[in-house]
């Protein structure tokens, strides 16, 4: 399964949703590797700073920011059982070429109204892609989320009869985020039975079913 993680909207946690969801299938025993379509590079930043940390390298990263990434992925996934694709925030023919490549789209959002309008570019794209491929799954997933918000439950519930559909499982605004990517590392590399790891392990757990 190709799954690619985009919204023209930046800051909305693309970058750290990959790399955990990669990590998360990774420790579970399958072949993983990550594409870095966003010129930024932030996932190659990270891969590189685990390297200085002496840690264990956990899935391959490559840097692919390209719009010929519909035709390279692939090929790639042929040596893989999931591939990650961390997608480029406002570079639409890049955006293109890795819609194109998925099999599923996640979109990250913030439980703001302000998010959901943000998004409406994104699935502009994406019902374009479906022309090509009529297969092309596609979830919101609700990220960086206050606990026992309103505003989040709000939005929840304003997605819930929505297309794309949301996903159950949201990710929590948690500090163990931001400190385990300034070391290369990820929440469960910190405390494996913290409650970030689970809900990334949730998270990736209801992301693989949709494979199925």
């Amino acid at each position: 399964m190709i799954v690619a993680l985009l919204n023209q909207k930046g800051g909305v946690g693309k970058t750290t949703l990959a790399l955990h969801l990669a990590g998360q299938w990774a420790s579970e025993g399958r072949r993983i590797t990550l594409i870095d379509a966003d010129p930024q590079g932030s996932a190659l930043d990270w891969s590189e700073q685990r390297a200085k940390e002496g840690l264990p390298r956990l899935f391959g990263v490559i840097g692919l920011a390209r719009d010929t990434l519909h035709r390279e992925a692939p090929e790639l996934a042929r040596d893989a059982d999931h591939i990650v694709i961390d997608g480029p925030p406002r570079v639409a023919g890049l955006m293109r070429s890795a819609l194109l490549a998925a099999d599923l789209v996640l979109i990250p959002a913030q439980p703001s109204p302000f998010d959901g309008w943000a998004s409406g570019e994104t699935l502009k794209l994406i019902d374009e892609a479906r022309i090509f491929r009529p297969q092309l799954a596609a979830r919101f997933v609700l990220n960086r989320c206050a606990a026992r918000t309103v505003i989040a439950r709000e939005t929840a519930e304003s997605l819930a009869d929505h297309q794309p559909p949301v996903l159950k499982v949201t990710i929590g605004q948690r500090v163990a985020f931001a400190d385990s990517a300034r070391t290369g590392r990820l929440v469960a590399d910190l405390d494996a039975n913290s409650p970030a790891a689970r809900e990334i392990a949730a998270l990736a757990a209801e992301i693989a079913r949709i494979g199925q």
